[in-house]
């Protein structure tokens, strides 16, 4: 190809779309690296302290998408400070200079003000897509701005986000032009909205495929809606508490029967049984949602059975063993498994074991990808599973107890987990629970060699578990860590390691600050992170004292300026 002129070559480069792959055809040649530079659309960063605003439009002047990820993963557990960082404003206001045809942008676990979807709004002429997923620190407010001055606007997708309700009519902020609305999410809203506002956005948007409602929205609104919009694929319901007084039932049906093109469902807060009747009218569901819906569990089960074309189910663990048998006998195309405690939304006691994760995995030959929340395992169930789904990409197990240990032989979990990494040799992200001892540790990092990320909590006995892990897993890219032994051997064990991964994360472990500060002069590429809870400076740093919570990740332009006085860069 060193032959063909520049734009032939940029004509190839365009119908490679990966991040990965991109980035490899940079590192080709110089010729190719300019050429990548100026035809890049698309980028992903992983980390927003990994890289400066200023610096991305320097080696991509002409970006038209951008997904951005801020606070570490543990965030959705609490375990990261509310104010710890990961602004967007100083991103967007850099790329309002420098980006005029931005068109999407994707924030994950971003601070994101109103005065940032203000300038957002106002700055791209052509801007497309609004993708926000537990994001925080912006309100009603500023979604009407990008309702308002957004007038190309396809996305507006809002995943659990924590946004305050200042005034229920942001939906009457779309003008009367906005006719290209293809996706629109507020299921996480929790105030009213105003209905016939909504009503009237749907009927103006011809190509809206996927349409999210929150808990607010009424049965009747949902009737009128699915009359004017039967071409969703997508839908996620709105309140359905009440028995339907306005809307008859067969009038609800035949609505529901209209929607030949129904493929996904979701929402379902507080359903009654009638109203889930006809939601077994959509025979050809591939993607079924259930894990905010507090359904008895025989409803649940005869609902699962009557929608044998799954290919994702998300539900709550009332649903039984009974009912993942059933999902085992009848969703032979199940791809991927979400089953979340019940308890957390005050529905009764867990009800699923290793049973039903043993009968699904028999059941369900093209399963690759489970979350799984449970009281009791065993080694036999665990192998067994790796037996039956050596497909297997994602596999995230929660016993709620920690260091729980298989409930029959009383032995650690080592071995079933031990035959999960050796069976799924296409492993991409693994979550430990359990008792667990290093010898998991050796057969993770013996056998993982495709593991990109990795979650451990209440787990190892020595330093020696996560060096298994550091030397072994070729691919690791995140490893999160906490309630673990692990200290400054482990952490220094392997520090050129470190400048391969995007993160790692330790907290409630035996790291401490000189450990820390001795791997912050070995690697300087990397910014160490100490977050304590109490105050913690280098005149009172004894040589033991350990830290609360350590965060390390690689930085292509050091220390950032915006950490608070808890948050210390060694």
């Amino acid at each position: 190809m060193a032959s063909f002129p520049d734009e032939i070559v940029e004509h190839i480069f365009s119908f490679i779309s990966g991040h990965r792959d991109r980035n490899s055809l940079s590192l080709v040649c110089k010729s190719w690296f300019r050429i990548e530079r100026w035809s890049r659309e698309r980028v992903f960063i992983g980390n927003c302290y990994s890289i400066s605003p200023e610096r991305l439009i320097s080696r991509f002047p002409r970006i038209k998408s951008l997904t951005l990820k801020g606070k570490p993963h543990f965030a959705d557990f609490n375990l990261v400070p509310y104010d710890w960082g990961g602004q967007v404003y100083p991103w967007i206001e850099a790329m309002a200079k420098s980006y005029p045809c931005l068109e999407e942008i994707r924030l994950k676990r971003m601070v994101v003000s109103d005065e940032s979807l203000e300038l957002l709004s106002r700055s791209f002429p052509n801007f497309k897509s609004l993708v926000l997923i537990s994001c925080d620190g912006f309100t009603t407010e500023g979604i009407a701005a990008i309702a308002a001055h957004c007038r190309h606007l396809r996305e507006l997708d809002l995943q659990e986000n924590d946004i305050e309700d200042h005034r229920g009519n942001w939906l009457n902020c779309f003008p009367d032009s906005c006719t290209s609305l293809v996706r629109l999410n507020f299921a996480c809203l929790k105030g009213e909205v105003n209905a016939g506002a909504l009503e009237r956005l749907v009927v103006r948007c011809p190509n809206l495929r996927s349409l999210q409602l929150n808990r607010s929205v009424p049965l009747e609104v949902l009737y009128r809606i699915l009359l004017r919009a039967s071409h969703l694929e997508d839908l996620g319901t709105g309140g359905n508490s009440q028995e339907p007084h306005s809307v008859r039932s067969a009038n609800l049906a035949s609505a529901f029967l209209k929607c030949k093109s129904l493929r996904s469902l979701s929402g379902f807060w507080e359903a009654s049984p009638p109203y889930l009747q006809l939601v077994s009218l959509c025979a050809n569901l591939t993607s079924l949602n259930l894990s905010y819906a507090a359904i008895p569990s025989n409803e649940l089960i005869k609902l699962v059975g009557r929608c044998p074309q799954l290919q994702r189910l998300w539900v709550l663990d009332h649903i039984g063993d009974n009912g993942l048998q059933v999902v085992a006998s009848t969703c032979k195309d199940l791809r991927e498994l979400r089953v979340f405690p019940s308890y957390l939304y005050g529905v009764g006691h867990a009800a699923v074991t290793e049973e039903g994760l043993v009968a699904v995995s028999k059941g369900c030959p093209v399963l690759d990808s489970v979350l799984y929340f449970c009281h009791q395992m065993t080694n036999a169930a665990l192998i067994a599973i790796a037996n039956n789904c050596p497909r297997f990409i994602r596999f995230r197990l929660c016993i709620i107890e920690p260091k729980k240990p298989d409930y029959i032989t009383m032995e650690p979990l080592d071995e079933g987990f031990g035959a999960i990494v050796q069976s799924c040799k296409n492993l991409r992200r693994l979550s430990l629970s359990g008792l667990l001892t290093d010898q998991v540790f050796l057969y993770i990092g013996t056998y993982a060699e495709h593991l990109e990320m990795l979650s451990i909590a209440f787990a190892g006995d020595s330093d020696e578990g996560m060096q298994y892990v550091l030397k072994g897993c070729k691919n690791l890219k995140k490893l999160e860590i906490r309630d673990c032994p692990f200290g400054d051997r482990a952490l220094l064990v392997e520090v050129d390691k470190y400048e391969t991964m995007r993160s790692l994360w330790m907290s409630t472990c035996n790291v401490t600050y000189p450990g820390c500060k001795l791997l912050a002069e070995k690697v300087p590429s990397l910014n160490v992170e100490i977050i304590n809870d109490r105050d913690l400076t280098e005149e009172s740093s004894s040589d033991d004292q350990q830290v609360d919570k350590l965060y390390i990740y690689r930085t292509l332009v050091g220390p950032r300026k915006d950490a608070p006085d808890f948050v210390w860069t060694v």
